[in-house]
């Protein structure tokens, strides 16, 4: 038997011993998009009712918990969040959710000096021979997490894709406290969001622009997904992506020969990426595959490196938008939705990229509960609303009705080009509103 053999069998538990460290007042790393603790949560669900003031960091959940089942009144639990997903804006209906303000290039400055966690517990690939665990699609923020929790507990998942690094995608059993062995737990399978005419249609827009070698970053949201499966069918070539969520239309682009790297000037060749969430085509496809290179977010999102690729291009979702370019991608006024995650930081990225250009999308109207519809397009956002990118870094904004340029433009010139993209039935109503802000 191996060093490391022998050592993976002196540290591999139940789950129910595994969770029996966790005390009063912990800090507990818990998930993050698709790497869950489905056998971890069953076992820690059990005991949660004799612990108190418990914080469980989360983010983009992806599978229910069975320690909110089990607390669903936060009683013995607090439920903070990183980035909402619908399951977590369902939790907040029973239990108050946290949201935790993040910019994602800063998140593992966040948990080495802000927010340490006390308890890692994070699902893995099956050990290799040199005794390495690999995080498979999820890199994000764990490193950073492993190199100051006082405790590592893993959940090895057999389904797991093995995943490419640039580096801090593994943990090596050296640093870990306790194995669980979750067996074939599979891995959580997202459908892609439904494509809409008018996803369609600004996809179509932005699909204009794109040139030939261009580095793409794709948002979460059914727009860019839209604009990959678009790019698919495209005659683009060489393109190439540094993005921080990678997603099944991705896959799409590179089996239909659109993405080579080849232009890149930072790991040329390579796919680049913190997170990967979608269906099981995503995960095979990250599968040993040395295209895919996984790295921490404070590389995928950080200025100094994403910028260094000429032609970056950034495409993100919006929720809404004021006359003065003010952009809200997180909250409907004070309720939450979802987060700031790397919005701010791809915008950021793409302008400050050789040729580079950042995209915000968003349809101009939606319909709430009564069944009234309303403009995207505001004179002033929602009160309690939250500015995701501030107006100086807005670049091109994009809706069904058109796409403009707001870089350098003066307060009466933004009214004017977002009016010329809101919906038509309200662009006199804006007008008037601007003229009484005295905007126009």
């Amino acid at each position: 038997m191996s060093r490391w053999a022998a050592e993976y069998q002196s540290k591999l538990v139940s789950a129910e011993k595994a969770v029996s460290v966790v005390k009063d007042g912990d800090w507990i790393q818990y998930s993050f998009a698709a790497n869950t603790v489905p056998v971890l949560d069953a076992a820690f669900a059990k005991r949660i009712h004799d612990l108190h003031d418990i914080v469980i960091v989360n983010g983009i959940s992806t599978r229910p918990h069975a320690v909110y089942k089990a607390d669903p009144s936060g009683e013995h639990s607090i439920w903070k969040s990183t980035h909402m997903t619908g399951l977590d804006r369902l939790y907040a209906k029973t239990r108050t959710v946290q949201y935790a303000p993040l910019r994602y290039s800063e998140a593992l400055r966040y948990v080495r000096e802000n927010c340490p966690p006390n308890i890692l517990m994070i699902q893995v690939a099956p050990m290799d021979k040199h005794g390495f665990f690999n995080m498979g699609p999820t890199i994000t923020h764990f490193r950073a997490a492993a190199d100051v929790a006082d405790i590592i507990i893993v959940e090895v998942n057999e389904d797991m894709p093995y995943a490419h690094g640039g580096y801090g995608n593994n943990i090596h059993i050296s640093e870990v406290t306790y194995i669980v062995e979750g067996g074939h737990t599979g891995m959580p399978q997202i459908p892609e969001e439904e494509t809409t005419d008018v996803y369609q249609k600004i996809a179509e827009f932005i699909l204009e622009e794109l040139r030939d070698g261009d580095c793409l970053q794709l948002g979460i949201g059914g727009m860019p997904n839209a604009l990959g499966k678009m790019i698919a069918q495209s005659d683009l070539k060489d393109l190439g992506i540094h993005t921080e969520m990678l997603c099944d239309s991705m896959v799409d682009m590179v089996e239909m020969g659109r993405v080579t790297g080849r232009k890149k000037q930072i790991d040329p060749g390579r796919i680049v990426y913190t997170f990967a969430v979608g269906s099981q085509k995503l995960y095979d496809f990250i599968d040993n595959n040395p295209m895919c290179a996984g790295y921490p977010a404070d590389y995928t999102n950080d200025r100094s490196i994403a910028s260094r690729n000429n032609n970056m291009v950034s495409i993100n979702n919006v929720i809404e938008m004021d006359l003065t370019g003010q952009v809200c991608s997180e909250s409907k006024g004070t309720r939450m939705i979802s987060g700031a995650g790397g919005q701010l930081d791809f915008v950021d990225n793409a302008y400050n990229s050789k040729g580079g250009r950042s995209y915000l999308c968003l349809s101009s109207t939606y319909t709430d509960s009564n069944g009234k519809v309303h403009s995207r397009i505001k004179p002033v956002l929602t009160l309690g609303a939250v500015v995701t990118v501030p107006r100086p870094l807005v670049h091109y904004v994009a809706t069904e009705y058109g796409m403009v340029n707001l870089k350098g433009q003066p307060m009466w010139k933004r009214a004017e080009k977002l009016i010329s993209i809101a919906h038509p039935d309200f662009r006199d109503e804006l007008i008037q509103e601007a003229k009484d802000l005295n905007i126009l």
